[in-house]
């Protein structure tokens, strides 16, 4: 399957990016669910990690601080250095 993801930023000129890697399974795994602060976004990802960490998943939680701008790029950092995978929540 040929998946094509696009990047929602307005780059004029986007560069290409290689599609990591899947993780082979969730056992053992860090998963990083991050909140973008948008309103019922903590509830999937209240429900999101009920079922990672019942497949063996080990979760750290994160708070964009507000919706309307990218994750400040200290929280990225952390984010990028301590997980495995992130979920970002994109609720209303």
């Amino acid at each position: 399957m040929n998946t094509k993801v696009y990047d929602p930023t307005s780059e004029h000129l986007p560069s290409a990016v290689a599609r990591p890697d899947r993780l082979v399974s969730l056992q053992g795994a860090t998963i990083g669910l991050l909140d973008i602060s948008k309103p019922r976004g903590d509830i999937f990802l209240n429900t999101l990690e009920s079922l990672l960490t019942e497949a063996g998943a080990t979760i750290k939680r994160f708070v964009k601080p507000t919706f309307t701008k990218p994750a400040p790029v200290d929280l990225r950092h952390e984010i990028a250095t301590q997980c495995d995978a992130v979920i970002e929540a994109l609720a209303d």
